[in-house]
């Protein structure tokens, strides 16, 4: 099954048709020089075509490194450049899938109305200008914390989470990325399953993608079958299309209206550490309660009526039960990114982090794939005195990525940021955390995907004593981790470090 899931990646992933779309030039090339008096005019005129492309290019919004990734294709081979572009500008299922969107986002807008009075009461200046961007830019809004719990492991979480489920009365929402059969899917089932009974409605969200190998439309029948709800997105067919990179990489669930848990967690055996794959699998999640949890519901609905008539907002929203409770406990931001909307909101939310830090900034992520922009605000912090330290995973569950990640830790190191490789296994967590104050916790990885291509969501935390158990558990982590020394990285492979630093140039695509 393992060798069938990196087969399948391998051949549905951009590089691959970049690799192919290569060797056709050549063959095409060489078919043309056959005909050698009309090579020059013909090379000549795609070659012009390519520059015009590029200026278009370099004149638009995109990402600079995403202009690179287009612009070096382009000029070295411009017939394969010109095709490859083309098809991906002529991609009309993401101009549907956006227009979708929009429509869906200017329904549930009404249910995302900032309230302006709390507004008015934050007294730090750079959370009141973010809480005043996030709301502009997506229409998800700042609210007081009522309640939130940390968990720094999977098993800690999903033992909570079932008990939460067991005690659902109206109805329970799930999204993710990956669903594997094993004991966390079958215990889960069986209580879902009872919940029916009981007349609690289901409803299950799994990416066609990340699910590919692991659920099959047996399963998708199957919990249909059970009066479960199902539905898979952007399920992959045998057409070729760019939305396909378009995944939903959220991890969610909903019980009630009343409580949402996120993090890194997927269902499957591994993130429990019923299965060992790479070592301890570590992972970090939330629980929170209160009108937050409206966000999460419109931005679970959002995605699910993409394909829907309905729009069913009114009665879940209303379902949450009011709470008095007000008892400066801090500010909550829930929150989701769109790739298709140009926001990249989960970066621009890292970003203030780490352009704001006055003390410190630790970051857990299993990648780490930078764009120049965030290459700089990082180094750019840790020159500016603040203590910068990246936790990573010894042990990867992709090598490529990995060897690309570390080619970057000699710029980072130099710059004085400290890098820590998780001892034990693979550290799966994605989180930020900054002066005692201010943390994120969420499925946003630092790598090109989950900063622009991933339907993702995020929770962000400012001053809640729950920053403490975040901050321990990044203490804890810590002594367990290896420190990245610049002598380190002279004993790493010649052969890998190659490799990583060719990958720079295709990280865009990964």
């Amino acid at each position: 099954m393992k060798i069938f899931k990196v087969l399948g990646r391998f051949i549905f992933s951009r590089i691959t048709l970049t690799i192919a779309l290569l060797l056709l030039q050549i063959i095409i090339i060489c078919l043309l020089f056959s005909y050698g008096k009309h090579i020059v005019w013909i090379y000549g005129s795609f070659t012009l075509i390519s520059i015009i492309i590029v200026l278009f290019i370099v004149n638009s919004k995109r990402n600079p490194s995403y202009k690179i990734a287009w612009i070096i294709p382009l000029l070295l081979f411009p017939g394969f450049g010109i095709l490859l572009y083309t098809l991906y500008k002529l991609q009309f299922s993401i101009r549907i899938m956006r227009k979708k969107l929009i429509e869906e986002s200017k329904i549930s807008s009404q249910y995302l109305i900032q309230d302006k009075v709390l507004l008015k009461q934050i007294k730090d200046k750079s959370l009141y200008n973010l809480a005043t961007y996030v709301n502009r830019v997506s229409n998800y809004k700042i609210h007081e914390i009522e309640d939130i719990k940390y968990y720094n492991s999977g098993i800690s979480l999903y033992n909570e989470l079932l008990n939460e489920i067991k005690n659902a009365k109206k109805y329970i929402f799930l999204e993710f990325f990956i669903i594997d059969k094993g004991y966390m899917l079958n215990t889960l089932i069986e209580i879902l399953k009872k919940k029916i009974t009981e007349g609690v409605e289901v409803r299950i969200m799994y990416d066609g993608m990340g699910s590919l190998f692991t659920m099959h439309q047996d399963f998708y029948n199957e919990l249909n079958s059970y009066g479960i709800k199902c539905k898979i997105f952007s399920p992959l067919k045998p057409i070729f299309s760019f939305h396909y990179n378009y995944r939903d990489h959220r991890k969610l669930c909903i019980i009630d209206g009343n409580i949402a848990y996120t993090g890194g967690f997927n269902i499957a055996d591994e993130y429990i550490n019923k299965k060992t794959r790479f070592g301890y699998w570590k992972d970090g999640g939330i629980k929170i309660t209160g009108d937050v949890v409206n966000s999460y519901i419109v931005m679970f609905l959002e995605l699910w009526n993409i394909d829907n008539k309905k729009h069913e907002y009114n009665y879940y929203i209303n379902s949450i039960e009011k709470s008095n409770n007000n008892n400066n406990n801090g500010y909550v931001i829930g929150y989701g990114s769109n790739p298709l909307d140009d926001n990249q909101l989960g970066k621009r939310i890292y970003l203030d982090i780490i352009n704001n830090a006055k003390e410190y900034i630790y970051i857990m992520s299993p990648y780490l794939i930078l764009d120049d922009e965030m290459l700089s605000s990082l180094t750019y912090a840790s020159l500016r005195g603040v203590d910068v330290k990246i936790f990573m995973p010894s042990i990867p569950d992709k090598k490529y990525v990995y060897y690309l990640g570390r080619s970057f830790y000699e710029e980072l190191i130099e710059s004085g940021i400290e890098i820590y490789e998780y001892k034990p296994g693979f550290n799966h967590s994605k989180m930020f955390l900054s002066d005692d104050i201010k943390a994120v916790i969420g499925t946003i990885n630092l790598d090109y995907r989950s900063l622009y291509l991933h339907f993702e969501c995020g929770c962000y935390i400012y001053d809640n004593n729950v920053i403490k158990d975040i901050k321990k558990d990044f203490i804890t982590t810590m002594k367990y981790s290896n420190l990245i020394l610049k002598k380190n990285l002279k004993n790493y492979s010649l052969k890998k470090r190659i490799i990583g630093r060719l990958l720079r140039f295709l990280a865009p695509l990964m």
